[in-house]
């Protein structure tokens, strides 16, 4: 994989389009120093009976990802849980975000874009609207018959992914049960900005008092979970939801990532016998290792922020077993199965 320029490091990762044309520099932290993560764009939906416009089929829908955001990463483990592989077909992303943000490339892992022959992500934004103002973000689910963007919010399309495919799904497991939805729900929304965007509030924070209140909010976080975790499997009772797959995708990144590059560093997550535990249960459910890639992780983030890490040299380790037994099933014994048994 050939180095970044100079000029690349300058700009990796800040950029987007405005009418059209891709700038290579914005904006993301407000007057205090807080990060300031803008909203989605495209919030379509898919519904198995096509009443949105969009339905359900086999073969019709495209995901754009990155294996190293865990934005894309939830996408990709509903995909596989559902047995939507087949179904949905896939573009993965460089790693390493350069002058012109997502790029495909020949680097290892990367799957190139057979749908609208891009070499960068912005073009198939601009391919829907060639005005598009705004950041260009995966995921992305693209609609090959309509040749539109449907959404580009991952709990969008988790949701769907999740619900509106049962018809073509090879895999019977619901991650968003009926009797659990307002659970989940609000699970979802209380991980999301103390943690999933946590992490990002303490890298990007651009002063001390933005760092500390972000770290805070984390910790605080990480801590009631690790409690939670201690007496039951799972977020939301004893069984896998959406939820455990949105906490999942940033406790996977932690130790390598967020506690050495974004300063998340009072605890590591192996240090928390409880999340470090239930961290290696979600990765040993069947598939799920199966999107995990550390590599990709590892070069996107140490070498796509110049301004948290400047020489973009890549850490060796650590060395993280996410094979070793967790113990968990055990000490639920009587729920034995429950990812499974919906």
């Amino acid at each position: 994989m050939k180095e970044a320029s100079d000029q690349e490091k300058t700009h990796m990762g800040l950029g987007m389009l405005v009418d059209g044309k891709w700038v290579s520099e914005r904006e993301q932290e407000d007057q205090k120093g807080r990060f300031v993560r803008p909203d989605t764009t495209f919030r379509d939906r898919i519904t198995a009976d096509g009443s949105s416009g969009f339905k359900a089929e086999s073969g019709r829908y495209h995901l754009y990802v990155s294996l190293a955001c865990p934005w894309a990463h939830r996408t990709l483990i509903v995909r596989e849980l559902k047995g939507l592989t087949n179904a949905i077909s896939v573009s993965v992303v460089n790693p390493v975000m350069g002058e012109n943000s997502w790029e495909f490339t020949e680097a290892p892992g990367v799957i190139p874009d057979s749908i609208n022959h891009a070499r960068y992500l912005w073009e198939v934004y601009t391919k829907v609207d060639p005005q598009y103002t705004g950041r260009v973000t995966v995921p992305v689910l693209w609609d090959k018959q309509t040749g539109k963007i449907v959404n580009n919010e991952s709990r969008d399309i988790i949701r769907m992914l999740d619900t509106q495919f049962h018809e073509v799904a090879n895999s019977p497991i619901d991650l968003y049960p009926a009797d659990l939805q307002s659970e989940i729900d609000e699970t979802i929304d209380a991980i999301y900005q103390p943690i999933n965007n946590g992490v990002y509030r303490a890298g990007f924070a651009t002063t001390q008092e933005a760092y500390e209140e972000a770290v805070t909010d984390l910790f605080d976080a990480l801590n009631y979970y690790e409690d939670l975790l201690d007496r039951q499997r799972c977020l939301c009772g004893n069984r896998m939801t959406e939820a455990d797959v949105c906490l999942f995708t940033t406790l996977l990144r932690f130790d390598a990532v967020y506690y050495v590059h974004f300063k998340c560093n009072l605890r590591r997550i192996v240090d928390y016998p409880n999340l470090w535990g239930y961290l290696r249960d979600i990765y040993q459910h069947p598939g799920v290792k199966d999107t995990c890639n550390l590599d990709h992780i590892k070069q996107h983030y140490y070498r796509s922020h110049p301004k948290v890490n400047p020489s973009g040299i890549v850490p060796s380790g650590p060395i993280i077993d996410f094979e070793t037994h967790h113990d968990r099933d055990r000490k639920f014994d009587a729920l034995a199965g429950v990812f499974q048994s919906q």
